[in-house]
């Protein structure tokens, strides 16, 4: 009796990948968690594919925002999902990456609490100012908060935060010696910013883009390593400080244990998504970059190599994790 017990229970096992494999997946929604509010960048960019694999799974992707507590929330809820193939993690580099040097506990682990399915696009960021600003390229900010003596005040979505930690790098490289202002997300930066509380912030494309095209803020560089797409007649932050090539990215992990099959599937749909020209165009439209093909096993180790970089960097500015 317990022999064939175990001959059973060994056949479902073995027979699992196969099932999950020929299983009509998804039978039920999927959900996309977000740690970020409804109308931001990452939501944007999430529900325009959660609108397009919907169709082709001819099942809803729901998107579930669950904002706050500087990415922990939704990251929290998400490592908590059940791993049963219809959860998954729609991330940030701070998410996934910064988080772990400026907090001494996290209510989840980056790295042992997700598995990864594929990378999505990047995200750059962008010093920005008033359009009627005098200010009109980087050297100028510089030169006017260091005559300034500290007075110039350069915006933020938070010291312990991915465009915060920007802010700080840049200060200190350099040496502009600026005032750094806190908020506590970037919509509420640039809101400062056009009302003449702050003179300058460091925010993501994804969120001023429109404000750009539309005359209203000014763009004095983006920090990616390459021209932005719209913009490409901003000076990369890069030409002038080396190194500073420091874009945000949006990845898609699962809850550990989703099962490889659907992990695959998953990545695999994805990246035709992304390959798609007119959803590439209205990414663009939004501020992010598409970058489809990786595997989740690429996006494995990219991760891995940044937590290095970013522990590096987190030590040059002496940052502290509380």
């Amino acid at each position: 009796m317990l022999k064939r017990t175990f001959l059973a229970s060994l056949m479902v096992l073995l027979a699992t990948p196969a099932a999950w494999a020929q299983s009509p997946w998804p039978d039920k929604p999927v959900k996309f968690i977000l740690s970020q509010p409804a109308g931001s960048g990452p939501d944007n960019v999430a529900r325009l594919l959660g609108e397009r694999l919907g169709k082709q799974w001819g099942q809803s992707v729901v998107i579930d925002n669950k904002p706050g507590g500087q990415n922990t929330i939704g990251a929290q809820a998400a490592a908590k999902a059940p791993a049963d193939g219809h959860n998954f993690y729609f991330a940030t580099t701070a998410a996934l990456v910064t988080n772990s040097y400026l907090f001494k506990q996290l209510p989840y682990d980056p790295q042992k609490d997700f598995v990864p399915v594929t990378f999505v696009a990047r995200s750059p960021f962008a010093i920005l100012v008033r359009s009627d600003s005098p200010v009109r390229t980087v050297d100028e900010l510089v030169a006017r908060s260091r005559d300034m003596g500290g007075q110039y005040t350069l915006g933020n979505e938070g010291a312990r935060t991915f465009g915060g930690m920007i802010a700080r790098l840049f200060n200190a490289r350099s040496k502009a010696g600026a005032n750094l202002v806190s908020y506590a997300s970037n919509g509420a930066s640039v809101q400062d910013l056009l009302g003449g509380h702050v003179q300058a912030i460091v925010a993501d494309v994804a969120s001023t883009a429109a404000l750009v095209k539309q005359g209203r803020l000014r763009m004095l560089a983006v920090t990616s390593p390459q021209p932005v797409p719209g913009f490409e007649s901003v000076p990369m932050l890069a030409s002038q400080y080396p190194g500073l090539d420091l874009v945000g990215w949006f990845a898609l992990v699962a809850p550990a244990g989703t099962p490889r099959p659907v992990i695959e599937r998953v990545g695999k749909d994805l990246n035709v998504v992304l390959s798609d020209t007119d959803v590439v165009q209205r990414m663009a439209a939004l501020g992010p970059v598409a970058v489809p093909g990786w595997s989740p096993d690429q996006l494995g180790t990219f991760l891995q190599e940044e937590h290095a970089r970013w522990g590096a960097l987190a030590k040059e500015i002496g940052v502290l994790p509380e």
